[in-house]
C-alpha cells in the first residue's frame, strides 16, 4: 500500500532549521579544538558589553561536544561580581531552571550527560542569559538543537523583568539569515572570537 504524503504535516521552516542544524554542526565540528579554546579565551579577554554589578546574575552553561565553552567568560564575570548561575532540565517543553553556581562548586551530570548543580543549590533569575548557538544570523535569530528550552526560558524571564540575551559563538558559525517562527526569541548581542554583534538595532 502507498503512503499518502499529509501535506498538512509538513512544517517548511523545521525542515530549513534541521537541515541548518545539521551543517552547522558538521562545520562546528570540523574546527581545531585549539581553534575553539583560543576563541573562548578571546571573547573573555574583552571587554564585556555588559556593566556587571556586585550580586548581577549571570547565567552560562557547561559546553558539551563541539560548543564553545563560556567557562572563561563566566569565570572574568565572577571575578568582577556577578553572581553566576547553570542551567537545569526540568522537562520536555518546560523553561530551564536556573540554579547558583560558583567555580569550583560540585556539579552532577544531567540530561545528555551535561554537568549541571544539584538540588540543592539555589534557584535564581538571571540578568544576563549567555545561551549556547548552533549557528546564528546578525538580526540575532539562532539556530538551537530544536528543544525549545531557551526561547522559553528567556521568554518567561523576560514576563518579570529586563533580561539580555547574549549568544557565544564562533564567527563561522554565522549565517546569513535563520527561518524563524513567532516562539523563537531574538538573541540582543552575540560575542565572538572576531567582534560583538550588537542585534538589538537590527
Amino acid at each position: 500500500m502507498t503512503k499518502k504524503f499529509n501535506r498538512g504535516s509538513y512544517d517548511p521552516i523545521a525542515v530549513a532549521k534541521a537541515e541548518l542544524r545539521r551543517e552547522a554542526i558538521a562545520r562546528r565540528d570540523a574546527l581545531p579544538a585549539a581553534e575553539r579554546q583560543l576563541a573562548a579565551e578571546t571573547i573573555a579577554a574583552r571587554e564585556f558589553p555588559i556593566a556587571v554589578a556586585s550580586g548581577r546574575v549571570v547565567s552560562g552553561y557547561f559546553p558539551m561536544k563541539s560548543e564553545i565553552s563560556p567557562i572563561p567568560l563566566l569565570r572574568k564575570l565572577a571575578a568582577l561580581g556577578a553572581q553566576l548561575a547553570l542551567p537545569v532540565v526540568a522537562g520536555k517543553r518546560k523553561p530551564l531552571i536556573m540554579r547558583a553556581w560558583s567555580p569550583g562548586d560540585p556539579l552532577v551530570a544531567g540530561v545528555w550527560g551535561i554537568r549541571e548543580p544539584g538540588p540543592e543549590a539555589s534557584e535564581v533569575e538571571p540578568d544576563v542569559v549567555i545561551v549556547p548557538l548552533l549557528a546564528f544570523d546578525r538580526r540575532g535569530h539562532r539556530i538551537g538543537y530544536g528543544a525549545g528550552y531557551y526561547d522559553l526560558t528567556v521568554a518567561k524571564l523576560r514576563e518579570k523583568k529586563p533580561v539580555v540575551a547574549a549568544g557565544i559563538a564562533l564567527a563561522a558559525q554565522e549565517i546569513a539569515a535563520v527561518p524563524t517562527t513567532p516562539s523563537d526569541v531574538r538573541l540582543d548581542l552575540v560575542l565572538t572570537e572576531r567582534e560583538l554583534i550588537d542585534c538589538r538595532a537590527a
